[in-house]
């Protein structure tokens, strides 16, 4: 029995830091038309996800406001965020949710990604839809660090607006805390080889090759619920600065063999704060 308690014990770290699950997931909004991988199949499915592999702070994107509230049942965790057309509840959110007895809140906020970005509003040539940056400033309650992590979801169609994006997600953050940590997740809606992953990965370090451990499952993300067929497209992505050591970074492909939990895969990264 003491070898057992052993082996089911948390590690100790010796300089009061433990590893943290960070990951992103687009949970497909909820919508009719989506048949037999409508939400409320799903929702159990994604709930279980988040739970079986412990994440302790994660980016949402499309979730509607019933889709928050369903997430608000896993009761270990709080989350920010505002809906992209009222800035209050209306329309998808790009919510943060984190381990309340893990990390104390700071901070938080919102921004659009737009020419405006401080008031509801499309951007550059978005044609059907706002798009939103959430951010959280949160103190670890381990080692006593601060991160500060966003969620954003660039926009599927406009070029430029994609382009744009990242652009002014990476002046904002030049006017940011510097001794925080800092994660940049979401749905970029944007494929490695276009100007502004190359300038986010310029910026900041891909979770993927940062990671020092061989990268887990595909390198696709977006799966477009079709199971049994090989993902092809990777827009999905964990950016990090300076100061954070990733341990583990993997695509997980769960589902229950008969659809997956969205159309995206979560993205995971196990991180330290250095």
């Amino acid at each position: 029995m003491l070898a057992l308690s052993a082996l089911m014990t948390e590690p100790v770290y010796a300089d009061g830091n433990m590893p943290i699950n960070v990951a992103t997931y687009n949970l497909r909004l909820n919508t009719p038309s989506d048949g037999p991988n409508v939400w409320g199949l799903r929702r159990d499915a994604v709930k279980a996800l988040i739970q079986y592999h412990e994440f302790d702070l994660f980016g949402t994107q499309e979730a509607l406001p019933e889709q928050i509230k369903d997430l608000e049942t896993l009761t270990e965790y709080a989350h920010v965020g505002v809906g992209r057309d009222d800035g209050k509840n209306a329309g998808e959110h790009s919510a943060i949710f984190y381990k309340h007895t893990r990390f104390a809140l700071l901070a938080h906020g919102d921004f659009w990604l737009s020419e405006t970005p401080d008031r509801p509003s499309k951007g550059w040539d978005a044609h059907c839809c706002n798009r939103l940056a959430t951010w959280v400033r949160l103190r670890d309650r381990i080692s006593g660090k601060t991160l500060l992590a966003l969620s954003v979801h660039f926009d599927h169609e406009g070029e430029v607006a994609r382009r744009e994006s990242a652009k002014l997600l990476l002046n904002w953050l030049k006017n940011q805390e510097a001794s925080d940590a800092i994660i940049a997740l979401g749905d970029f809606n944007s494929t490695p080889d276009t100007e502004q992953i190359v300038a986010m990965k310029a910026a900041m370090r891909d979770a993927r090759t940062a990671s020092l451990s061989p990268a887990y499952g595909p390198l696709a993300t977006f799966n477009d619920f079709k199971l049994g067929l090989a993902p092809d497209k990777l827009i999905d992505y964990i950016f990090l600065g300076p100061n954070i050591r990733v341990l583990k970074y993997a695509v997980l492909t769960d589902s229950n063999g008969q659809r997956y939990p969205s159309d995206h895969f979560p993205v995971l990264a196990r991180i330290e704060l250095e």
